[in-house]
């Protein structure tokens, strides 16, 4: 353990290293992010900086802790995942339309599931215990699996060092609930959760605000591709709450895709279509600094984290009740920074309605003490009312 420990630092300093070469190759082979209606940035900013943090994860793999890797699924992963990563790395060189990104990983997606074997099989259900078996539905739903959660790490890249450190602080915790809490001899996969968050934070200072190198599509892709292998790796046989886990953690950039499109559904837009309303733009129209909003929605992955492991730790029955606090405190908190937009904001009006149903219901009394003059709004014209003093009565 204490060797592993050793190269997880190992990791950081390789990857610290490494990035300023990635950033003068950016420039030479001109993936520069250059500012626009969509960026936040305001001068051109080298992208690809995912190709660095691919190439060091893969020397911890296949140098520092080859021991700790099955081969054949080693170099499957490294197969699938050199797709997504030339897939980011002609989208940030070229711009590829949404549909042919989508293809790339859909190719990687095979890989993954032929070659390497990793997929979801079967399901059990809590409370009845039953168990499902997928069938042909798993090819299907594995690649979904694959395909969303890439694009929901890829979606929430908007500002710097955003997608880094959420990513970082979920891999941090798929990792610990995979060693602590998943009872399995295949301990390679916490592992490599950890060592995919050491090259994170190792190219955290260079793309925290104000950044020198962006993840780019390379990054984010290759991210997001890591984070939904690893949680299926966990998935093999899936019960509800190991596949609950794994979205729960990844909350936050989850939370982000799901509005965006029934955001866009909402106001009639295609889904692929981008725009200015995600999270983070919210939070910063609200008045929040660049790095104040990039540290709040580092608090809100931290909390999700945290309510992940009180799932794991909360008897069966609990379950329920965390979910739905959960999803009530999820969406109110969606719907006070108008993710959805001003106009909806269903379950915040129908508080309002309560709250002034009630308020009729119980009139509001008004109190005066004895010898001072009645409130305007009670007085009656019609009638004159005259307080005598105790003493005048004895």
């Amino acid at each position: 353990m204490f060797k592993i420990i050793v190269d997880l630092f190992f990791l950081v300093i390789i990857q610290a290293a490494i990035t300023p070469f990635i950033r003068r190759l950016a420039f030479v082979l001109g993936a520069v992010d250059n500012p626009n209606a969509r960026r936040v940035n305001k001068k051109p900013m080298p992208t690809i900086g995912g190709l660095g943090i691919f190439v060091t994860f893969n020397i911890g793999c296949f140098i520092l802790l080859r021991e700790q890797f099955p081969t054949h699924e080693l170099f499957s992963i490294l197969l699938a995942s050199s797709v997504i990563v030339l897939t980011g790395m002609i989208d940030d060189i070229l711009e590829l339309k949404p549909r042919q990104k989508m293809f790339g990983i859909f190719i990687a997606s095979l890989v993954v599931y032929f070659l390497a074997g990793i997929r979801m099989d079967v399901i059990n259900l809590p409370f009845i215990h039953h168990e499902i078996t997928l069938g042909w539905w798993s090819l299907p739903i594995t690649i979904f699996w694959i395909l969303a959660l890439t694009n929901a790490v890829n979606l929430i890249d908007g500002l710097d060092g955003l997608a880094d450190g959420v990513s970082m602080i979920s891999l941090t915790t798929m990792g610990i609930v995979g060693y602590f809490f998943l009872h399995t001899h295949e301990l390679y996969v916490p592992i490599a959760c950890f060592m995919l968050a050491a090259c994170l934070l190792g190219f955290l200072p260079y793309n925290f605000h104000p950044a020198k190198i962006f993840l780019g599509d390379t990054g984010a892709l290759y991210i997001g591709f890591m984070i939904s292998i690893f949680s299926l790796k966990g998935l093999k046989n899936v019960t509800f709450i190991s596949l609950l886990v794994p979205i729960i953690i990844l909350g936050v950039p989850i939370t982000d895709t799901v509005y965006a499109m029934i955001r866009r559904k909402l106001n009639k837009h295609p889904v692929s279509q981008a725009d200015k309303h995600h999270l983070h733009h919210q939070l910063m129209k609200m008045g929040l600094t660049h790095r104040q909003t990039v540290l709040t929605i580092y608090a809100l992955s931290l909390i999700f984290s945290f309510i992940s492991l009180l799932f794991l730790l909360s008897p069966t029955w609990g379950i329920w009740p965390l979910i739905l606090a959960l999803l009530f405190a999820l969406e109110l908190f969606v719907e006070s920074i108008g993710l959805l937009g001003e106009k909806y904001k269903p379950l915040m009006h129908l508080m309002q309605k309560v709250i002034s149903s009630r308020s009729t219901r119980d009139p509001k009394v008004e109190v005066w003490h004895l010898g001072e003059e009645k409130p305007n709004q009670l007085k009656r014209p019609d009638k004159q009312f005259k307080v005598q003093d105790d003493k005048k009565n004895k």
